[in-house]
């Protein structure tokens, strides 16, 4: 097994970083689908020139940020979930109303 590494990590890994997530996959997608659509009046010379894969590409782009989409809003929505059971659980254990 050439190219796999087993021995320890030399420091620990950092945290993930964390930050308005929602808002910037659906910046990246509507970003992808504007260059799709800017990009649609030339698709004649992108197909003379062998480039119509560029196109292609910023919609498979814009679709694959969809699905982003709904990945982080599930993700975030998850989170906020947990931090509200988590603060509920600490009320209850406090003995306040």
């Amino acid at each position: 097994m050439t190219g796999s590494w087993t021995g320890t990590p030399r420091r620990a890994a950092p945290e993930p970083l964390e930050g308005p997530v929602v808002g910037t996959i659906t910046g990246g997608t509507i970003i992808w689908f504007a260059l799709f659509l800017l990009q649609l009046p030339f698709y004649g010379w992108f197909s003379d020139h062998g480039h119509t894969w560029w196109i292609w590409t910023c919609l498979a782009g814009g679709g694959l940020g969809l699905i982003g989409i709904w990945y982080v809003r599930g993700r975030d929505a998850a989170i906020k979930r947990a931090a509200a059971a988590a603060a509920n659980q600490s009320n209850d254990s406090d003995g306040t109303p």
